[in-house]
């Protein structure tokens, strides 16, 4: 998918790490990288993982001058910022994509800097780990994971279509296509809200060696509590809106469950755990049946 491709990663941290080492095995050219952080590049260029490293304004735009394929692994204002500095940089009709978890910001604030001949097709890597920085990465996160696309009509359909065997060659078991509005939607459901829930929960007790306590649920719910705090505070707020819509609802289900135990009333809470345990059957079983549609795709 990459022969002859030129790969560059705005921002080498976990994600940005784990990219490049998952497109390393595709074959591209060469794989450079920028990064604020010089021992970060020494450390990836001595492991094989880029080729070229770069943490200058003039070294990034060399770098993007010629690459033909960019991804940008920074939080979403400084993706913003970043593309306004070097918008006349990249090489004509570049490929270029982000990993940002929150889209509508890069819809207002960036999508009208867009140059014409560039082909910026947005998304968003479902996979990521309690671990930061890229001492953390490791390109085993992706597998078996979902990519969220969100294609434009301005996007061409030759170069989504390449983009998704990238993605696919990664190890993603599942693409889905949303439109900026649905993904930060839903995104606010099934990550933002999960780590709210969890930083919650920890936040609620304040004996350190809870651990003696648990089995394996107390564990599986709060490991994201171990939460990078630069890049979730700046996502929580700029979802605001759906990430307060979802915190509601969820409140209102937790309110309706704790009536139900302060009355007692065990017959209610049979009903409605029955409830959440078909709902949870059903999730399961179409993830299940995409991943193996999945399989066949590729």
């Amino acid at each position: 998918m990459l022969k002859d491709k030129t790969v560059t990663i705005i921002g080498l941290g976990l994600m940005g790490g784990a990219l490049a080492m998952g497109l390393r095995k595709q074959h591209p050219r060469a794989i450079g990288a920028f990064d604020i952080n010089e021992e970060v590049l020494e450390t990836a260029l001595k492991q094989g993982v880029i080729d070229w490293g770069e943490n200058s304004d003039d070294g990034a735009a060399a770098m993007l001058s010629k690459s033909d394929f960019v991804i940008f692994c920074l939080y979403p204002g400084r993706t913003v910022s970043f593309f306004k500095k070097h918008r006349d940089d990249f090489k004509q009709n570049a490929i270029l994509t982000d990993i940002t978890g929150v889209k509508g910001i890069l819809v207002r604030e960036l999508l009208p800097h867009m140059r014409p001949d560039l082909d910026f097709i947005m998304g968003h890597p479902m996979a990521g780990s309690e671990k930061e920085g890229f001492g953390g990465a490791d390109d085993h996160i992706f597998e078996g994971r979902n990519y969220i696309l969100i294609p434009r009509e301005t996007n061409r359909p030759e170069n989504v279509a390449w983009l998704r065997s990238v993605i696919y060659g990664l190890g993603f078991a599942n693409i889905v296509d949303a439109t900026p509005e649905v993904h930060d939607q839903k995104i606010a459901f099934t990550s933002q809200l999960c780590h709210v829930i969890a930083c919650a929960l920890i936040d609620s007790e304040e004996d350190l060696h809870i651990s003696d306590y648990e089995g394996g649920s107390f564990c599986d719910l709060t490991r994201i509590a171990m939460i990078n705090t630069e890049m979730w505070p700046e996502l929580f707020i700029s979802n605001q809106e759906a990430l307060l819509e979802q915190i509601e609802k969820f409140e209102k289900s937790m309110a309706a469950m704790k009536k139900m135990i302060a009355e007692s009333d065990q017959a209610a809470l049979k009903q409605n755990l029955t409830q959440v345990r078909q709902k949870r059957v059903i999730i399961e079983i179409d993830r299940r049946n995409k991943k193996g549609q999945c399989d066949t795709l590729k």
